[in-house]
C-alpha cells in the first residue's frame, strides 16, 4: 500500500510505500531528509511524527529512546510509514538534486597513511560523470549484499581532472571489508559502490564562523570541505579540531599545513588524548571536543561540522549546544558507524 508522507514547515511531500523507510522514500525521489548512518545506529535523522502512523525496524535506544519515541518522535531511516503521515524536518534540501548511481570502481592504489589506516583510491568509469558534495559518502556494495559506507576525502571539482575517489579506511580487526583492504586487496580489483549519500555538506549560503572537528578517519570528509573551500575562495573563517590517540594518528598534518599556507583565514589545532612517552609530543591533550569549548566559550554565532566517532559527535552536540549556545539547527554531524554499533 502507498501512503503519502508531507514535510513541515516545508510543505513538500513524497511517497512510501508500507514496506519501505520513509528515508528511502525520500531519497529515491529527490527529498533531501536529513541522515547519517542508515542504519538506526546515529539519531540524525530524528524528527517529530505530527500525524499518522509508522512502525520501526531495529534501531538502537541512543538513536532513539523509548521516551523520545513515545514523545512521538522516529527515525526516518527505519520507520515505515502504515497510513498518511506528517513530519517536522528542520533540514529538507534538494542536496544538489545529485543521482545516485552504481557503478563499478577499479582500485587505482592503496597506500598506508598510519599503522591502521589505508588510503584508497578508486577510479571511475570515464563515461558515467560521477557529482557528489564535500562531505558526502558512497557504500561498498559487499558480495553478499552487505555494504560499508565510507566518505570522499577529495573534493567533487577533482573528478574534472581524473574521475576518481580517495577514500580513508580504518582496519576494524575482524572487519568483512576492511580485513579484505588490508590483506587481499590489490591495484586494478574491481569493486561496487552506490552513492552520494548524506546530508553532511558544507552550507555556502552561510558566512558565519565554523568549527571543523573530526576524530580518526572522520578527517576524510573535512578533507574534503576544506579541499572545497580552498578551490572555491571561500574565505570564511574556520578553525579545524582533529583528535587522535596518538600523534600518528593525525596521519595527514603535513597536508593540513599546507593549506594553512594558501588559507589564511583557517586554523588547525591537533589533539591528542593518549599521548606516550616517547611521542615526545608536546600539543594540545585531552579530547578533541572538549579543546573547542576550552578555546571557544560561546558558539552561538558559530557553524559545526562534526565527524568521526559516534561518542565524540554525539559529546560535542550535546556540550555545545547546552554549554556554548551553538544553535542546534547550527550543529552539522556524520557519525563513522561500524558494524559493531549497528548491532
Amino acid at each position: 500500500m502507498t501512503f503519502t508522507i508531507t514535510v513541515q514547515p516545508s510543505g513538500r511531500s513524497f511517497s512510501a510505500t508500507s514496506d519501505e523507510s520513509l528515508l528511502a522514500a525520500g531519497i529515491r525521489q529527490g527529498i533531501g531528509l536529513p541522515y547519517g548512518c542508515k542504519d538506526g545506529a546515529c539519531g540524525s535523522c530524528k524528527c517529530k511524527l505530527l500525524s499518522g502512523s509508522v512502525v520501526h525496524g531495529p534501531h538502537q535506544s541512543k538513536a532513539l529512546s523509548a521516551d523520545e519515541e513515545a514523545a512521538g518522535y522516529i527515525l526516518t531511516c527505519c520507520g515505515s510509514a502504515q497510513s498518511d503521515v506528517v513530519i517536522e524536518s528542520r533540514q529538507v534540501t534538494e542536496v544538489g538534486a545529485f543521482p545516485i548511481k552504481k557503478m563499478p570502481a577499479r582500485v587505482s592504489s592503496l597506500s598506508r597513511a598510519s599503522h591502521d589506516v589505508m588510503v584508497l583510491r578508486l577510479q571511475l568509469p570515464a563515461s558515467d560523470t560521477f557529482q557528489y558534495r564535500a562531505g558526502q559518502y558512497v557504500e561498498f556494495i559487499l558480495r553478499d549484499g552487505d555494504r560499508r559506507s565510507y566518505s570522499m576525502a577529495n573534493a567533487p571539482h577533482t573528478q574534472a581532472e581524473q574521475p576518481g575517489l580517495e577514500l580513508h579506511l580504518r582496519h576494524m580487526p575482524g572487519g568483512k571489508f576492511t580485513d579484505q583492504v588490508f590483506s587481499t586487496m590489490k591495484e586494478k580489483d574491481i569493486l561496487r559502490i552506490e552513492g552520494p549519500f548524506g546530508s553532511f555538506f558544507l552550507r555556502e549560503e552561510s558566512d558565519k564562523p565554523m568549527i571543523l572537528l573530526a576524530s580518526g578517519t572522520g578527517f576524510a570528509p573535512i578533507k574534503a570541505i576544506v579541499e572545497h573551500m580552498r578551490f572555491k575562495g571561500i574565505n570564511r573563517p574556520a578553525t579545524l579540531y582533529w583528535g587522535g590517540r596518538r600523534p600518528g594518528d593525525l596521519y595527514q598534518s603535513a597536508w593540513i599545513e599546507e593549506q594553512l599556507a594558501a588559507m589564511p583565514n583557517l586554523r588547525y589545532v591537533p589533539v591528542v588524548s593518549n599521548a606516550e612517552p616517547e611521542d615526545a609530543w608536546t600539543g594540545r591533550t585531552g579530547f578533541v571536543h572538549r579543546a573547542v569549548l576550552e578555546d571557544h566559550a560561546d558558539l552561538s554565532g558559530f557553524e559545526v561540522y562534526a565527524c568521526g566517532a559516534p561518542i565524540v559527535v554525539e559529546s560535542a552536540k550535546r556540550d555545545y549546544v547546552a554549554q556554548a549556545g551553538l544553535p542546534e539547527e547550527c550543529f552539522h554531524a556524520d557519525s563513522f558507524t561500524s558494524a559493531a554499533d549497528k548491532v
